[in-house]
């Protein structure tokens, strides 16, 4: 349980950062996924509320980065606000980053892995894994990983569970589990607790001409999100370090500006109440924040409180088999000791 049982769907960011203000002041902090008028900003922006020691933001486009860091600066003065380039669909630009990242800070005390991606049409990563898999799972996975020294650092002088990764996921993952025998979609033969669970609107069971399920896609990279923090919770305990997934809920933002009308019509008959950037950041605040979930309390949050997972997405041997297909993507272990 939550320390504030009353939060919910309309909480503002900056109100929980305020409550929790001696879990940022100091802090060094890395949100990625930092855009204008989107959940990464708002994220940022409450961070930045608190006095953070360094706040790092990094996103693909250095442009929408700066345009965040000059809205903080103006608001803030006092803080330290850095900014690194990443495009989570190249391993390489990954690698370069949290290289650059600790050059910037000896330890990090909080990684929101805010990042995401949605497409209606088949996209590939320069590896060339499906893109939505690929820069909404795969490439977290592998910036998690590089900056794990970091977090292990910052954990040695904090209490156990304060030092927090946090992974945005979606409801949207109760539509797919991990597709095995098909992750990047191609239209591959599977098994039946592979395939896509029905009924689902028309717009959302779409197959393009090429086999493409774009929704499946998105699902799958969902579920994904929270099997890497169930697996990251059960072997990171020992190191002081604890994991949360999240579901921001239903934002006003340009992730999918990709879409059609009639995928963005369902997508918005999905919605009972639509969120400010604010109150879309509030739920990773209280997940990477909240001392009462110092101790594991749970998996995945939503409107700032814990909410049940899809049966799929917290089932310890599918995370440990989507750990070692990531591991296989990435070319090298990551070893949680």
């Amino acid at each position: 349980m939550t320390s504030n049982p009353a939060w919910g769907e309309s909480t503002s960011a900056l109100e929980v950062a305020k409550a929790y203000a001696q879990g940022i002041e100091g802090k060094n902090v890395l949100v990625t996924g930092v855009a204008p008028e989107g959940v990464g900003s708002g994220t940022a922006l409450a961070f930045a509320s608190q006095k953070p020691a360094i706040l790092i933001l990094a996103s693909r486009t250095k442009e929408k980065l700066e345009a965040v860091a000059s809205s903080i600066r103006a608001s803030y003065p006092g803080v330290d606000v850095r900014t690194v380039t990443v495009d989570l669909a190249s391993q390489a630009t990954i690698r370069k980053a949290a290289v650059e990242v600790a050059g910037l800070i000896s330890k990090l005390d909080i990684l929101v892995n805010n990042a995401g991606v949605t497409y209606d049409t088949r996209r590939w990563t320069v590896e060339g894994i499906e893109m939505q898999f690929g820069a909404n799972h795969i490439g977290p996975f592998l910036f998690t990983k590089l900056l794990l020294p970091l977090l292990e650092k910052a954990a040695k002088d904090q209490p156990a569970g304060a030092t927090r990764i946090v992974n945005l996921a979606s409801h949207g993952h109760r539509l797919s589990t991990i597709r095995f025998h098909d992750y990047n979609i191609e239209n591959k033969e599977v098994p039946p607790e592979e395939k896509p669970f029905s009924p689902m609107p028309p717009a959302f069971s779409r197959v393009c001409e090429d086999g493409y399920m774009p929704t499946v896609a998105y699902a799958q990279s969902k579920t994904a999100n929270i099997l890497f923090t169930l697996y990251l919770q059960e072997h990171l305990k020992s190191k002081g370090i604890m994991s949360y997934a999240v579901h921001p809920g239903s934002v006003s933002t340009n992730l999918g500006r990709d879409h059609d009308p009639e995928m963005a019509e369902a997508i918005a008959k999905t919605a009972k109440y639509w969120k400010t950037p604010d109150e879309g950041a509030s739920t990773s605040l209280v997940a990477a924040l909240d001392p009462a979930l110092n101790e594991r309390a749970g998996l995945y949050l939503a409107d700032c409180q814990f909410f049940p997972a899809a049966e799929h997405a917290r089932d310890p041997k599918i995370a440990e088999r989507l750990w070692k297909l990531s591991e296989e993507l990435i070319r090298e272990k990551f070893d949680l000791g």
